[in-house]
C-alpha cells in the first residue's frame, strides 16, 4: 500500500522533523504551510492522513477541516490535529468538527508515528 501524508503547518522546524520521520517510515509526504496550500494540494493528491495545525495564516486548521469534511472525495482521509491549542474546549471543537485524533505540541515523534499508523490499521 502506497501511504501518503499531508503535513499542514507554518512552522518550518516542525515540518522538517515530521517530513523526515514519515519519509523514513515509507510515506510519500506532501507539505503545505497553511490551509490554502493544503486545499490546493488536495485538488490533485489525496493522502491517507493529514496532520493539521490549527493556528496558521490565511485559512486556519478549523476552516481547512470543515472544507475537507464537505468533500466526498476526501471522506476516507484521516485527519489528525497537531497543535499548541490544548484547552479542553479546543480539543472538543476539533473532534466535533470531525478530526480523527487531536494531539498537542510539544510532541513525541514516536507517538505521532504510532497514532498515524494506528489510524491506518
Amino acid at each position: 500500500m502506497n501511504r501518503k501524508i499531508l503535513i499542514v503547518d507554518d512552522e518550518p522546524n516542525i515540518v522538517m522533523t515530521l517530513e523526515y520521520a514519515f519519509k523514513k517510515q515509507g510515506f510519500e509526504v506532501f507539505i503545505a504551510r497553511d490551509g490554502t496550500e493544503a486545499l490546493q494540494i488536495l485538488e490533485t493528491n489525496i493522502p491517507n492522513v493529514i496532520l493539521l495545525d490549527i493556528m496558521m495564516p490565511k485559512v486556519d486548521g478549523y476552516e481547512t477541516l470543515e472544507f475537507i469534511k464537505k468533500k466526498d472525495s476526501l471522506s476516507q482521509v484521516k485527519v489528525v490535529f497537531l497543535t499548541a491549542k490544548h484547552k479542553a474546549s479546543d480539543i472538543e471543537k476539533g473532534l466535533k468538527l470531525g478530526a480523527d485524533k487531536y494531539l498537542t505540541k510539544p510532541f513525541s515523534i514516536k507517538k505521532i508515528i504510532s497514532e498515524v499508523l494506528d489510524l491506518l490499521n
